[in-house]
């Protein structure tokens, strides 16, 4: 990350100061230009004030008595040379070099001096050179007329500054990253160290250590990471729990079947049952486990439909007829006198575990109820809310056992079903409830001090689009 941070600010700022060099370098030699141009210009002037004009009115005749010494003064150094060359009103050679390429141009219309000259680029003699063109009026008491003075100079000294002002430029624009590089670089590691501290310290943890992570010192930046890391802590620590709990009490309630089941068969192997009445108590047993097994693993399944986020919309009211009628042999069985009431109720779960807490409170209600009685089951809404209501006929539940009812493996003494089963049918319903946001509550049907019967009374959101 600091290496990112560093690229993307000390790149831009890179480029910024390249594109920054190019141009003062290109304003310099502006400079220096308009510099050496008035050098020029000055040189054509002090041509022109030498020129004279001779001859009669009708062949008049420009001299020039220009000496090649009168240039030395606007010379800066020996390094560079100047050449000049004056050409009378006809276009004719008056003076200078001969050879001086003759100027075909046009003076611009605005210029920045108080004169009528023109700069350009040329070569003489096989190099560069700068030419100022003068037309400069010349007149006498008989005729006037203009000349062409054209002064022309090397570009040595003037790419020897260019260089010099490149370097010097170059040199501060280096200075200048230098430092804007080790500020960076600065700034950049004093502002990671909290994330290095936060690296430090899950770095250190041991491993299998949950506990969440110290965000106070955290920057304000960081703290949305902390969080979501915590969260996650969080799930971990809970799926961990559940894990662990998942070994504990499979190791734990499978020990007594698989115990009885040994001394049955060690009893079936000695003689001491008939054949068939050890094979029945085997069975039973193997029953009883079978059931444990999957009714455990179906709490674990319920954590898993946990971790997995939102939940697809369904019609639970189509859920319950199904379970409905799936249970219905046992119901004949009892003979007892079933009702459903149920409308649709679009709500968030996934099908196994609205079909295992349906299929959980409906057969825990068909064991309870005695032969002939009735049991129903009636949907509604209530308070924006869905609510699956499973009546039945049984003994209620005693005040004493209502404290532990919904935890894994809670029994009563006198309870038949909790006394045959597997104590985690209700602890699965809550589990699966409580996994979709809902709420299930066990409530007695009283006449006065008599009981009635009992009514499990199941609430979940209701969804807000139609069930797929």
């Amino acid at each position: 990350m600091r290496a990112r941070l560093l690229l993307g600010i000390l790149l831009p700022v890179g480029l910024l100061l390249a594109l920054n060099t190019a141009s003062i370098y290109r304003q310099a030699l502006h400079s220096a230009d308009i510099a050496y141009d008035r050098t020029l210009l000055a040189s054509a002037k002090a041509i022109g004030e030498l020129l004279t004009v001779t001859g009669p009115e009708g062949a008049p005749r420009l001299l020039a008595q220009v000496p090649y010494a009168a240039l030395e003064a606007f010379e800066a150094d020996n390094r560079s040379r100047m050449y000049y060359r004056v050409t009378g009103f006809q276009g004719e050679h008056v003076s200078g070099f001969d050879d001086l390429p003759v100027w075909r141009g046009r003076i611009p219309d605005r210029g920045i001096y108080a004169a009528l000259v023109d700069f350009y680029d040329d070569r003489y003699r096989e190099q560069p050179v700068r030419v100022a063109v003068l037309l400069q009026p010349v007149a006498s008491p008989v005729t006037q007329g203009t000349a062409t003075i054209q002064v022309a100079e090397t570009l040595e000294l003037r790419q020897t500054l260019a260089r010099q002002m490149l370097l010097d430029t170059l040199w501060h624009q280096a200075l200048l990253m230098a430092v804007i590089a080790v500020v960076v670089t600065a700034v950049v590691h004093w502002v990671t160290r909290p994330v290095r501290r936060l690296s430090t310290a899950i770095g250190a943890r041991r491993a299998g250590e949950l506990a969440p992570l110290d965000g106070a010192e955290a920057p304000r930046e960081l703290r949305p990471l902390v969080e979501a890391a915590n969260d996650a802590l969080q799930r971990q620590a809970r799926l961990l729990a559940h894990q662990k709990r998942f070994v504990r009490d499979a190791s734990h309630q499978l020990r007594t079947p698989l115990a009885v089941l040994r001394v049955q068969v060690q009893s079936a192997l000695r003689g001491d049952l008939p054949a068939r009445e050890a094979l029945l108590e085997i069975g039973h047993t193997v029953d009883g486990a079978t059931r444990l097994a999957n009714q455990m693993l179906a709490l674990a399944k319920v954590e898993q439909l946990r971790q997995q986020g939102d939940a697809p919309v369904l019609d639970w009211a189509e859920v319950v007829r199904d379970v409905a009628l799936d249970l219905a042999p046992l119901v004949a069985a009892r003979n007892l006198d079933f009702h459903l009431d149920a409308q649709p109720m679009p709500v968030r779960g996934h099908a196994w575990a609205l079909h295992e807490l349906v299929r959980n409170l409906l057969h825990n209600a068909i064991r309870v109820s005695p032969e002939g009685a009735a049991l129903g089951l009636r949907m509604h809404t209530a308070d924006g809310q869905a609510q699956l209501t499973v009546a039945d006929q049984g003994p209620g539940i005693a005040d004493s056992l209502r404290p532990r009812l919904m935890q894994p493996f809670a029994r009563g003494d006198t309870d038949e079903v909790a006394a045959d089963g597997a104590g985690l049918g209700l602890a699965i319903c809550q589990e699966i409830v409580a996994s979709l946001g809902g709420r299930l509550t066990l409530d007695n049907r009283l006449d006065g001090a008599r009981v009635l019967g009992l009514d499990a009374s199941v609430r979940l959101p209701l969804a807000h689009q139609p069930p797929t």
